[in-house]
């Protein structure tokens, strides 16, 4: 017979009575009840195959419903912003890349924008341009993996393999322009490394029509998927204004119902001039999450075509020798170019004393990064304000009372980088 502590058990007996029977009855004979909630204390990670990263999360379940939850984080730490401190200004930039590694032209950007900002360099139009279509380009990618890792965690293994088959087409976009698929250190303080090379710009445009056909695709295979659709909806709802206590950004405050996206609100490089839409959710939930996210792929869509349509001629980088390397092609002419470019590679340009923060709007959310110069060739500080850090703070009111089987599904819609919380 099973009894429930408090309730009736046989005859309309409480279970405390039926101890003290059963006691009486058989002298020596001690009967404990079970606690009315029994906690289990359960690890996952940090190398679980589906927290995205070498995430711990400490869970108190009782039953199969979450109870508690406390990330831990710190198992990828790299202390790539104490290395910047011992680099010259240019020279951080491979670093910075290397903390959101899905996001890597944004880390760019932000670091750059810092530097910019702080010595009052001018970016020239054509490299505003070129910096903002491969970020959109980069939120493509970054928004693809996203996709295709969380609805495998759901069981969608096909979209997996079609999102991963067109983030490729990205990534050549990227080896075309920089060279390199990842962590190209293509943004340089005062512009981009080299201008796009022929055929880039079609390449482009073909690649904006594979995109919108793989959207498509994606779309009538989760959109109305029974299963997914139950798993995604109504999960984790957080409310706008718990998110905003907790200074949660980027599409997570947006399938809230809060419009804010610093590409509107700070209008930095050239996206006041683009004409683009803010996708915002209802309800909060996984689902919205979910629709919010491929709204976005569609409006960088938008923005990648206005930029190749508007793509303005001129130079690519700024001349100011003070900052900025000489063009490789003056190195075999120019001796004066030659002694510039060793005193660059060598020592580094001085940044007079002074601070700046500069955010911009990554895949995640609001990404700024504080620097600051004492007036020598090394940024005396660098500090990344990473969204994927602040955002899991409501991985908590996401979960406290779903299912242990939502927590996987609700942390993938989180969307969280390691490399940029342990950085």
């Amino acid at each position: 017979m099973t009894l429930e502590p408090g309730g009736n058990g046989r005859g309309g007996q409480s279970a405390a009575e039926i101890v003290h029977e059963i006691e009486g009855s058989a002298p020596g004979v001690t009967v404990e009840l079970e606690p009315e909630q029994e906690l289990l204390m359960v690890n996952m990670g940090p190398h679980h195959p589906a927290t995205h990263g070498v995430l711990r999360l400490e869970v108190e379940l009782e039953g199969e419903v979450v109870r508690d939850l406390r990330p831990i984080v710190g198992y990828v730490h790299t202390g790539i912003e104490k290395s910047c401190e011992s680099m010259a200004f240019w020279k951080v930039i491979p670093f910075v890349e290397r903390m959101d590694y899905l996001s890597y032209f944004f880390n760019s950007e932000a670091y750059c924008g810092a530097v910019e900002k702080l010595i009052g360099l001018e970016v020239p139009r054509r490299a505003q341009y070129l910096r903002v279509l491969h970020m959109e380009l980069n939120r493509l990618h970054s928004h693809l993996v996203w996709l295709g890792t969380t609805a495998l965690d759901v069981g969608a293994m096909s979209v997996y393999f079609y999102c991963f088959r067109d983030r490729d087409r990205v990534l050549d976009m990227f080896e075309m322009s920089a060279g390199q698929r990842m962590h190209t250190r293509y943004f340089q303080v005062g512009g981009v490394a080299e201008d796009i090379p022929e055929g880039w710009e079609a390449k482009a445009r073909e690649l904006i029509g594979v995109i919108k056909r793989g959207l498509s695709q994606y779309e009538s295979l989760l959109d109305r998927n029974e299963i997914f659709l139950m798993r995604t909806k109504n999960i984790g709802v957080v409310d706008r204004e718990r998110l905003l206590e907790l200074g949660v950004t980027g599409p997570l405050l947006r399938a809230a119902g809060d419009p804010w996206d610093l590409r509107k609100e700070a209008g930095y490089l050239v996206y006041d001039e683009l004409d683009f839409d803010i996708p915002v959710g209802t309800v909060g939930d996984g689902y919205d999450r979910y629709r919010v996210r491929l709204a976005e792929m569609r409006e960088s869509l938008k923005i990648i075509e206005q930029c190749l349509d508007g793509l303005p001629d001129g130079p690519w980088i700024a001349d100011d020798r003070k900052y900025v390397l000489p063009p490789r092609s003056e190195l075999s002419t120019s001796m004066e170019s030659l002694i510039h470019h060793f005193k660059l590679v060598t020592e580094g340009f001085r940044v007079d004393p002074g601070e700046v923060y500069y955010p911009i709007e990554s895949p995640r959310g609001e990404l700024g990064c504080f620097v600051v110069a004492d007036g020598s060739a090394k940024p005396v500080r660098v500090h990344f304000r990473d969204p994927s850090f602040v955002n899991l703070q409501s991985l908590r009111d996401m979960a406290i009372g779903e299912y242990v089987a939502d927590l996987i599904q609700t942390l993938a819609m989180l969307d969280p980088i390691l490399g940029g919380i342990d950085r």
